[in-house]
């Protein structure tokens, strides 16, 4: 990668701002020597800005928890879920994206990144990704609910095929947990209302190995994973 490209790739400047960037020595490899705009094959992992590392040299890869009341977007009215983000990331190019979506009322953990591949291959139906969901429901949630979920037959309103099998796990009268293994509009707000349990409080704990809990995360908190963790062989 050219130097110039490296700034603008990473957010620091315009390609047209960098050779400013580096005639005034910002720029260097973590050996000191000094580099131009023009240098090919810069390695960002060796690069230091200000005297500080590249950040996310190899890609960013963030588990973030999603507070309520933020949305999912980067051009709807309201509190928007990158307004509390390092803003050095909404720099970045390609752009930092979410992988999926959470909705304005349900808080958790989502994952966000500027590898648009990496996004792709985690919301393909193919791939299957558990992800796990807390909820509170505002009537006892009915026994039989549990097998419903599991026999992939369950139709929601306006869709012409039923949900994959799911696993629904009670944890209290109006309490319990959701194991989705795709992801359609508002689909465990939709599946327990559909079996007479509507969801007042939602949160997703849980996508594939990565845990909440074990992330130790507050709301609004981030915390950088390895991609890799994602595999078919990890």
């Amino acid at each position: 990668m050219r130097t110039d490209a490296l700034l603008s790739r990473f957010g620091y400047c315009s390609r047209k701002e960098a050779p400013a960037w580096l005639k005034s020595g910002r720029v260097a490899l973590d050996d000191g020597t000094a580099v131009s705009a023009a240098r090919q094959n810069v390695d960002p992992a060796r690069v230091l800005v200000d005297g500080r590392p590249v950040p996310f040299p190899n890609g960013l890869y963030a588990a973030f928890h999603k507070p309520l009341g933020c949305t999912c977007s980067h051009k709807e009215d309201g509190a928007l879920i990158y307004d509390l983000l390092p803003p050095e990331w909404l720099r970045r190019n390609p752009p930092v994206n979410t992988v999926g979506r959470l909705d304005k009322e349900t808080s958790g953990l989502i994952l966000i990144t500027d590898n648009g591949a990496f996004e792709h291959a985690m919301t393909s139906p193919r791939r299957h990704v558990p992800k796990v969901y807390e909820f509170t429901t505002s009537a006892p949630i009915p026994a039989e609910a549990v097998a419903t979920c599991a026999a992939g037959t369950l139709l929601l309103n306006g869709e012409p095929t039923p949900c994959k099998p799911a696993e629904l796990e009670i944890t209290a009268a109006c309490e319990g947990r959701l194991t989705l293994h795709e992801g359609r509009y508002h689909q465990v707000r939709r599946m327990l209302a559909a079996v007479g349990a509507p969801v007042v409080d939602l949160q997703r704990v849980e996508i594939g190995p990565l845990r909440l809990a074990d992330l130790n995360l507050q709301p609004g908190e981030w915390r950088a994973f390895d991609p890799d963790i994602f595999s078919p062989q990890a």
